[in-house]
């Protein structure tokens, strides 16, 4: 049963949260922080819980007001102290396309084809259309921007980083194979990537109730990073790098979502890019309150701890056994500070409503 859910007269404050997370901060608050929520959970929390109608976006400016209205009541009322929100540039990927198995979800999921990507070759650099910044439409990010309620910020970025965008347009066996026999290829494109992104981040950064720059870019899995660690270090790091440097211009906090493995390149994401907390644990690589204890804590810590309730338990466990992890890793990370409570990844649709409630629900009762 719900007993805090939903709020009715939120007090959100970003500046809190952002200065939790930077230990500038001695509140005992443990703050919510997500990732992703997927539409399939946040469409019956949206409609049923909080008696909202459900507008599927499309191309008109009234149905993206509608739709955007709702998302930022979804962060709002369950407690959250920002919005967070992620467009990308329209790239180029070659994917495999399925339905979504979750049932009643309308959705289809998309898989990266491995094997064969855009760019292959020179001749296939030279023939790609890359999208236009100046193309891109910002509306969204500007509409969430100039309407949050009193107290809430913007965390935002582009839909995924360098390292996905490079792996998805050349494939990860082609982008392993050219690692060894084209290295100026990867260079080329990684380059291309990173200066349309940098372009991207130049625009959300003027945006005024930002708070925070929080990018996803998935660089591991279960025992290790995807390419040499020296790869990353050559041509993904330093493009973090100068996304970190350019938020830190403007006074703000640089977080990284990124699965896998990364004890490797751990040291040169903390004092090389400058990474100011990390997101996306699992407990079968390190559980979040054992990394915690490595790189995290209070002020003396090398980073914010944001997450970390592994996906198995939000998936596959039961409401209470939600609760009942959401509440040891408040009582052990939440003491150490520069924490915030949230899953380890993000919810995807196959998360039951009633677990991420439970989450969200013992979060606001702390």
């Amino acid at each position: 049963m719900l007993r805090h859910l939903p709020i009715v007269t939120p007090q959100p404050d970003a500046t809190e949260f952002v200065d939790i997370l930077m230990g500038r901060s001695h509140s005992s608050r443990v703050p919510l922080v997500e990732y992703l929520v997927d539409d399939v959970v946040m469409k019956p929390i949206v409609t049923e819980m909080l008696g909202r109608e459900w507008v599927v976006q499309g191309p008109s400016r009234d149905s993206q007001r509608a739709a955007l209205d709702n998302f930022i009541a979804f962060w709002y009322h369950l407690g959250y102290d920002f919005v967070r929100f992620e467009l990308g540039l329209p790239f180029l990927e070659q994917q495999f396309i399925a339905p979504d198995p979750v049932p009643g979800s309308p959705k289809q999921r998309a898989w990266a084809d491995e094997h064969h990507g855009a760019i292959m070759s020179w001749e296939d650099f030279e023939k790609y259309t890359w999208p236009r910044v100046e193309d891109f439409d910002f509306y969204p990010f500007e509409y969430i921007n100039n309407h949050l309620p009193d107290g809430m910020g913007l965390i935002s970025c582009h839909a995924a980083g360098v390292f996905e965008h490079l792996s998805f347009i050349m494939s990860l066996e082609g982008l392993s194979l050219a690692l060894y026999d084209a290295p100026d290829l990867v260079q080329a494109v990684t380059d291309t990537l990173g200066e349309l992104l940098t372009r991207f981040y130049a625009q959300l950064l003027d945006l005024d109730h930002l708070v925070a720059i929080f990018p996803g870019d998935d660089m591991g899995f279960r025992t290790g990073t995807l390419v040499h660690p020296d790869a990353l270090r050559a041509h993904v790091l330093p493009w973090h790098k100068r996304f970190a440097q350019m938020t830190h211009a403007k006074g703000l906090p640089y977080f990284l979502h990124s699965c896998g493995n990364l004890t490797t390149i751990l040291p040169d994401l903390i004092e090389g890019v400058g990474i100011d907390g990390k997101h996306s644990y699992e407990d079968a690589i390190i559980p979040v309150q054992d990394f915690q204890a490595l790189y995290g804590g209070r002020r003396d810590g090398a980073i914010a701890v944001l997450g970390g309730i592994d996906l198995n338990i939000l998936a596959a466990g039961t409401p209470e056994d939600v609760r009942r992890h959401t509440r040891f890793l408040i009582e052990t990370c939440g003491a150490r500070g520069r924490y915030a409570i949230g899953s380890g990844n993000s919810i995807p649709s196959y998360v039951p409503v009633a677990n991420y409630l439970a989450m969200v629900d013992e979060a606001n009762a702390a």
